[in-house]
């Protein structure tokens, strides 16, 4: 009974806070996100199953794609407003004319393990092994698609040297990867630590070590992100801050929560049928996970060095990357919320 007093008390100070705050220029909000399920984007889940969003005055209404790549599609295609996914679509979609801009940080690492399939590979010793091969990514064009990409660059193959397969975010990927349709993959958690703990993926390069993530690319590589067009946030600062401030507040929360707290503040559906495995992808991933939100400030170079390893094109474009992130909204949530 006092745990309950206290947490209904606790949910009743952003309210307060909310009351006295200006109000959302757009209070409905469509948010595009690919693969929600993941760890990756354990903040956006957080923000919502825990009220945050509704506590700066906002209805947020979240679509789930297969990929990353296609929910950049649905903002650009102006059927959503803002885009829960990874950083460097902001760099990318920059040399193509499109201004898109980072506001706040899910992810200080992509999380994203590159594995191959023990059925299939089981003489694998280096990445040269999988030229001919099929990997499986969360979509064509994805996060999950350029670090395959980079890892093979690295190791001085081509992208067409293999066959790039989408086989999504959830059970899907682990029935692709089980039943030998691929010989490897690139995903993130809980599906890779479910396919590692069965025996079906032998990881090659882990990302969700934020100290192998930084040797692999370089540097500090940000990843799941809020962005959206920056006449979006030109025309609704205040919706974007409260967007900002939202997941802020979740990615304090995620920092302080213990397994428990987070099995049962996210959907059944994302177990996969395994709490201990969902548990155990959290500890391993929750490191990559931003503690304040804010995008550090060499991570824009190390995102374009990496993109421009793996797409020669991009290499004639005089980038601004000063317009593909901003941290002045986090800026005031943080002032806001020190606590979360």
């Amino acid at each position: 009974m006092q745990r309950r007093t206290f947490t209904l008390a606790a949910l009743a100070l952003p309210a307060l806070a909310h009351s006295q705050a200006p109000a959302p220029e757009k209070p409905q909000v469509t948010l595009a996100v690919g693969g929600k399920n993941l760890l990756y984007y354990l903040p956006l889940t957080i923000a919502e199953s825990l009220g945050y969003f509704k506590a700066e005055g906002l209805e947020v209404t979240i679509v789930d794609f297969a990929g990353g790549s296609r929910a950049l599609q649905a903002v650009i295609g102006g059927s959503a407003d803002v885009v829960s996914g990874a950083f460097e679509h902001t760099i990318n979609m920059q040399a193509k004319g499109q201004k898109l801009r980072a506001f706040v940080l899910q992810g200080r690492a992509p999380q994203i393990v590159l594995g191959v399939n023990p059925k299939t590979m089981p003489g694998f010793k280096t990445v040269a092994d999988l030229r001919g091969k099929k990997i499986g990514v969360t979509a064509p064009g994805s996060s999950t698609n350029v670090m395959v990409n980079f890892v093979l660059t690295k190791a001085g193959l081509k992208p067409s040297d293999v066959s790039i397969i989408g086989v999504g975010a959830g059970n899907g990927a682990v029935a692709a990867m089980r039943a030998g349709q691929i010989d490897a993959m690139s995903n993130l958690d809980p599906v890779i630590t479910l396919l590692q703990r069965s025996g079906d993926l032998k990881i090659v390069s882990d990302t969700r070590v934020v100290a192998e993530a930084d040797r692999v690319f370089g540097g500090p590589m940000p990843a799941g992100c809020l962005y959206a067009p920056q006449a979006f946030i030109d025309k609704h600062p205040r919706t974007v801050q409260a967007l900002t401030n939202a997941i802020v507040r979740a990615d304090k929360w995620i920092q302080a929560a213990g397994p428990s707290e987070i099995v049962k503040a996210v959907p059944e559906s994302y177990l996969l049928g395994d709490r201990a495995v969902y548990i155990d992808a959290f500890l391993a991933s929750r490191g990559a996970l931003s503690p304040d939100g804010s995008v550090p400030d060499a991570g824009a170079t190390t995102a374009l060095r990496a993109l421009l390893s793996v797409d020669e094109s991009l290499k004639s474009v005089n980038f601004d990357l000063g317009a593909v992130y901003t941290n002045d909204f986090v800026k005031k949530a943080n002032a806001r919320y020190p606590k979360g």
